[in-house]
């Protein structure tokens, strides 16, 4: 026969498991979420530098002629 602590114990425990993999699926989504917005970040950087370096070629071409 279970006690009744027995149950409460379990009970507690399940409840203890399911909160950290609450927390812990917050905690990814939120590294996912970061990243995504660093990678974004970066590639309007080389977007806006490759922009830039073609501006610069060809301004250095047309003072060639």
């Amino acid at each position: 026969m279970r006690s009744a602590s027995g149950a409460t114990y379990r009970a507690s425990l399940l409840a203890a498991c399911v909160l950290l993999f609450a927390v812990v699926a917050a905690g990814c989504q939120t590294t996912q979420d970061t990243a995504a917005e660093r990678q974004a970040e970066s590639k309007l950087i080389l977007e806006k530098r490759e922009r830039k370096q073609q501006a610069k070629s060809h301004d250095q071409g047309s003072k060639e002629q």
